[in-house]
């Protein structure tokens, strides 16, 4: 048994790496546990065919706070940023298609074609979007008090949220409480006339949801993904998402903090209400003050810890967590860059979006809701290579596909059977936007809910860990009363996407730091 460190954690995914980080900075002897043989967890890169490098998951890092890159110098790390100057590129059937560009200039004359009125209008909409994104950024850096709390001090941040929340002024403060509960359909109708446009903006407020359009909070959603000012903003690492692990990795370790892999922790041992250590599949027992958890809170509390620990209260709290799964990922390594209609490489090189009405994606969410694959579904693709070539061999390329609705549920059963039934749906998809790009194809993977479940740990398929809704928002994420990365046992911590503020890359696992320091 092993006892001479002050943390452990467990997972070395892109949260666990950063608390690790956070805390070996502030002199902490730290142990990072990782149950895969590589790290990143979801935002692994990975080389399943060779001379092709797949973020086998997480495709785009926009969130990303460039504090975590400065306070953990991560640029002397290795990590190198690519903001593309496209954030979404949304083609129709016919080949017509709205570029939004982060360039408001170049974004209303793309809108131009299709709508005067709203061109005119879409400076005004991203500023404003823009005003509000920031205040919901002051929510995500701040630990949530209980909601039964009156300690003063843990009263402080939300009075001083309140402040930021005020000071939005008399027109944007109400605006800011309408917005958040309404859904995204009713903000953008509002708003905009052209319906490819609505779509381009609307599949912001769904991404990882298992709603449509429609669904009351998908405003929340969509704000979340409006990053520096830029609406559905696309950034890529150079070499790849992991890359971005690497660095995280990098920082650990400069400080002392060590890192396992093929560690694979199956208990966390307990007793009395407090935390003890972690006993590994090996057998291994280790031992620490201070445990801390990147796995999903289900997981955590329902499979490594005895039951006999928690309060039954509590139990049922945890299962009760909503992880849905309703994406499935395609990587494709390809000969040459398809031919999307119309588009040139350039427009190619943010997201592309696969949703040309606000009705295309609720009619999407309607086969996914009643347990089928979307037979229409929502597509986000990007292909990192176009401005990463060490992404790929000379002269090919890699493409990214975030398919969604796929149900974590499916009322035929089974998943492994329908495989192909969705291979060939993404492809159909894709051959009326890019008619060439099956012959283009040179490897594939597939990955469905269960294998993102039984590959990457994620809950269900959730790539949140837990649905990203306002009834798990703030001081109710993952639980009331234990939303400020602290656990009903002395000594144990959370600091991943299950906890607030979700899957805002490296968000959680810098605000559990700060609290465990």
């Amino acid at each position: 048994m092993q006892n001479n460190y002050d943390a452990l954690i467990i997972g070395a995914g892109l949260n666990g790496l950063t608390a690790a980080a956070y805390l070996a900075k502030a002199g902490k002897k730290v142990l990072t546990l990782e149950r895969r043989d590589i790290i990143g967890g979801a935002a692994a890169t990975e080389e399943i065919f060779p001379g092709f490098k797949f973020d086998t998951v997480t495709h785009n890092i926009a969130g990303f706070d460039s504090k975590i890159a400065r306070e953990l110098n991560l640029a002397q790390h290795g990590l190198e940023l690519i903001q593309s100057d496209v954030s979404v590129f949304a083609p129709q059937r016919d080949g017509a298609a709205i570029t939004i560009w982060r360039d408001d200039a170049k974004t209303s004359d793309s809108i131009r074609a299709f709508s005067q009125n709203d061109a005119n209008k879409w400076h005004t909409f991203r500023e404003r979007m823009a005003k509000l994104a920031r205040v919901l950024d002051t929510i995500h850096a701040l630990t949530p008090p209980s909601i039964t709390t009156t300690n003063p001090a843990d009263l402080f941040p939300l009075g001083k949220l309140g402040l930021q929340v005020r000071g939005l002024g008399k027109r944007d403060m109400p605006e800011f409480l309408r917005a958040l509960p309404m859904p995204i359909a009713e903000l953008l109708d509002y708003e905009f006339e052209n319906d490819l446009l609505k779509g381009a903006l609307a599949a912001g407020g769904i991404r990882g949801l298992m709603l449509g359009p429609l669904g009351v909070g998908t405003t929340y959603n969509f704000l979340r993904g409006v990053n520096d000012g830029v609406v559905r903003a696309t950034t890529f690492v150079r070499g790849g998402v992991g890359k971005l692990a690497d660095a995280l990795t990098n920082a650990a370790k400069a400080r002392g903090a060590e890192i396992r892999t093929n560690a694979h922790v199956v208990q966390i041992r307990a007793r009395d209400g407090r935390a003890l250590g972690v006993t590994l599949a090996s057998g291994e027992e280790i031992s620490a003050p201070q445990i801390i958890s990147s796995a999903d809170p289900k997981q955590t509390f329902l499979q490594l810890v005895d039951p006999i620990e928690l309060e039954p209260t509590f139990s049922a709290r945890i299962r009760h967590i909503r992880t849905r799964g309703v994406v499935a990922k395609m990587n494709l390594a390809l000969d040459a860059l398809p031919n999307f209609k119309n588009a040139t490489a350039e427009q190619l090189r943010g997201t592309i979006s696969i949703s040309p009405s606000i009705m295309y994606l609720e009619r999407a969410y309607d086969d996914c809701k009643y347990g089928n694959i979307s037979q229409e579904p929502y597509l986000e693709i990007t292909i990192p290579s176009l401005l990463d070539s060490s992404r790929a061999l000379q002269g090919k390329h890699v493409m990214s596909v975030w398919m969604q609705y796929a149900p974590d549920r499916l009322h035929a059963g089974d998943w492994r059977p329908e495989k192909e039934k969705l291979q060939k749906i993404i492809f159909d998809t894709l051959s009326e936007y890019a008619p060439n790009l099956p012959s283009l194809v040179l490897h594939s993977q597939i990955l469905m809910p269960c294998d993102l479940e039984e590959t990457y740990s994620l809950p269900n398929g959730d790539i949140n860990h837990g649905q990203t809704t306002l009834d798990q928002f703030l001081f109710m994420r993952p639980v009331p009363h234990y939303s400020n990365y602290r656990t009903p046992l002395d000594g144990l911590f959370l600091c991943g996407a299950g906890a607030h503020p979700g899957g805002i890359p490296c968000a959680a696992g810098r605000n559990a730091a700060r609290e465990i320091l």
